[in-house]
């Protein structure tokens, strides 16, 4: 079969079991990997030369580190170090030790027992994350136990790559000098990176953002991410650092969301790649030829894991809950598993019988992750037997007998945000629905109650109780989107007034018949406001202003139609760097600022707002300066985006 016609079958079998995946409500990655199976060589065998698509199939590795490090600016990682240190050096070493021990007792050679312990060790980066970010849960305390861990098992890695092929060799003067190398060679990238990334990077994308050329920032961070792969690759170190350094290079910018929307498109897609690649490697006839030993092995392997990291985590100080959640979610194998079996057993260190059952093992776990991510907060806390309140999961729906009399508000971006500030400051009660998963993370992290899915869909505006709302307010401004969310309300609530915000005044009619009680044309009342001062500054009473301006309201903006449309428009072109921005800081025991008070901190002196500081379940808006920040505190910020970064960078190293 040829090429064209390889890739065709592929992307049509992924396509359909995904969808009868998602249509079932079973997690998208196993769909992956079963449509790995269904076209591999132990299936309809479709892709024959497997080694081609797991090139392409890495990448997909590579992009999903850029977007961690986007999430984690240097101040943060500096402030977690002890977990990656301590939590993750000991759990590499401790688990290799312990699987390898088994592997002798099983009549394994040393260096074949090495092999075993080193890839059982490692845990998938990219279903973790993947998944963590999906759910909302990375700023968990378990979430960053979680990534620490992965990080230091992405470092380590490097040494394994090196020292497995020299097994065979039985060269131990060799390895030394080759780990000692690899050593200094990373230092030097990595140091290099870091000062590169840190002046040249924020520099070129200012310079590529003026341009307002999408495509070329499209260009320009895929070129940045692969550049910085294969750069770390050159040095013999793994493409996933390079691209994790210079996302989280980038992390500071304020083009951070930007990139992130920009690289998702080709990270899900090769990432689905990837888990395709993985699936193509399980052979079903060892599963129904042996699957006792397999699921014994699996369920051994994954339980020491488990047990391993708990122990660890409890010993760093961390909670009970924490400690279970975090070996729950680290406890399959990694897909740089993978990579040290194929090369084991290009070496001829590992049987072919003992790859063939790592490789069954290894891809059951991943299989059974996803299930065992979602669970875990809840067998954790069963496990730990502690008493906590539950946080929502982006995908999970607020309990309904909490929600009465309140607010609707149908997308939340700005408009909608400053719709909700209003509401808080007269304690009328709301919800928020979002389909924007970066949004609605970040601004659940800040206390807010917002909900993820679409506001055109039954289940959501049960969820969000609309049968006891006493208004639903549409401000995302797509007319079309608003007509189908009026048309869906509607169906379902007969009397719930409707507010809906539309950019111009086009579909104004439309809106209204389908059911809106008020329609409001921002660039209609943007003349308004602005008639409003011209009049007030000239001298006509107060009192005049406001009749003549209801009765423009009244009349749907009669005075405000019919002008000519030019080809400038009236923003501008800085007018994003004025806007400023709201931003959720986590306070952890590494923090500078924990155990310090808000006065000696001196946030006003950044010329930086304090909106609120949310202790477990209280929220405190404005608060007091005498106020001491402590561990897990989540402190709400408001500044322009550079003065908001300095300010996190502050608080969390000091300086």
């Amino acid at each position: 079969m040829s090429g064209y016609f390889e890739i065709l079958a592929i992307l049509t079998c992924a396509v359909f079991v995904v969808w009868l995946f998602r249509r079932l409500k079973l997690p998208a990655i196993l769909a992956y990997l079963v449509a790995g199976m269904i076209v591999g060589q132990h299936g309809l065998n479709i892709a024959n030369d497997q080694a081609d698509y797991d090139h392409f199939a890495e990448l997909g590795i590579v992009f999903l580190l850029f977007t961690l490090g986007l999430e984690f600016s240097l101040p943060r990682l500096m402030a977690m170090r002890h977990l990656v240190v301590s939590v993750g050096s000991l759990q590499v070493a401790i688990s290799l030790l312990i699987f390898m021990v088994a592997g002798l007792a099983f009549g394994l050679s040393l260096s074949a027992a090495f092999v075993v312990g080193s890839i059982l060790a490692l845990s998938s980066t990219a279903i973790v994350i993947r998944q963590l970010s999906e759910s909302g849960a990375m700023n968990r305390k378990s979430g960053q136990l979680s990534v620490a861990i992965l990080l230091f098992q992405d470092v380590a890695v490097v040494p394994l790559l090196i020292v497995i092929p020299m097994l065979a060799l039985d060269s131990q003067s060799s390895m030394v000098w080759a780990l000692m190398l690899a050593m200094v060679k990373g230092v030097v990238v990595v140091a290099l990176l870091l000062f590169v990334g840190k002046w040249l990077l924020p520099k070129v994308f200012n310079i590529i953002a003026q341009v307002r050329t999408d495509e070329l920032f499209v260009l320009t961070t895929l070129l940045v991410t692969l550049l910085a792969s294969a750069f770390t690759q050159w040095f013999g170190l793994s493409m996933a650092l390079g691209a994790f350094l210079a996302g989280m290079m980038l992390s500071e910018s304020e083009y951070k969301h930007q990139l992130e929307a920009d690289i998702r498109p080709y990270r899900d897609i090769l990432l689905g790649l990837f888990f395709i690649t993985v699936g193509m490697k399980l052979d079903v006839g060892l599963i129904l030829s042996s699957p006792f030993s397999l699921l014994s092995l699996m369920l051994c392997f994954m339980l020491v894991k488990v047990m391993v990291i708990k122990t660890l985590a409890i010993r760093a100080g961390e909670s009970g809950k924490d400690a279970w959640a975090s070996g729950l979610m680290l406890a399959q194998m990694g897909e740089f598993g993978f990579v040290l079996i194929a090369l084991a057993s290009q070496s001829q260190v590992l049987s072919l019988d003992v790859a063939s059952m790592l490789l069954g093992a290894g891809v059951l776990s991943m299989a059974i992750t996803p299930f065992m991510i979602n669970n875990a907060r809840s067998w954790a806390l069963f496990l730990s037997q502690e008493k906590t309140a539950e946080t929502l999961d982006l995908s999970e729906l607020p309990e309904n007998n909490v929600l009465a009399d309140h607010v609707i508000i149908c997308g939340f971006g700005r408009i909608g945000q400053t719709v909700s500030r209003f509401l808080k400051q007269d304690k009328i009660d709301f919800i928020a629905i979002d389909v924007d998963p970066l949004r609605t993370r970040k601004a659940r992290e800040a206390g807010e109650k917002v909900l993820f899915g679409s506001c055109r869909q039954t289940e959501v505006l049960n969820a969000a109780n609309l049968a006891q709302a006493k208004l639903v307010v549409i401000a995302f401004g797509n007319d079309k989107q608003s007509l189908e969310v009026i048309q869906k309300v509607r169906s379902m609530n007969k009397k719930v007034p409707i507010l809906v915000r539309t950019r111009n005044d086009d579909q104004l009619t439309a809106l209204k018949a389908a059911g809106a009680n008020e329609v409001v044309p921002e660039s209609l009342e943007g003349s308004l406001m602005l008639v409003s001062q011209v009049l007030s500054l000239s001298g006509v009473p107060f009192s005049r202003i406001m009749r003549r301006v209801q009765k423009e309201r009244k009349n749907h903006y009669n005075h405000l139609h019919g002008f000519f449309q030019g080809e400038q428009t009236d923003m501008s072109p800085d007018g994003i760097d004025r806007i400023e921005f709201a931003h959720a800081i986590l306070i952890n025991n590494n923090s500078f600022a924990c155990g310090k008070s808000l006065a000696t901190l001196a946030l006003d002196q950044r010329r930086v707002h304090i909106v609120a500081l949310h202790r477990g379940d209280v929220e405190t808006e404005s608060p007091a300066l005498d106020t001491v920040l402590q561990d897990q505190d989540t402190l709400v910020v408001r500044g322009k985006p550079r003065r908001v970064e300095r300010v996190e960078r502050y608080l969390q190293e000091g300086g």
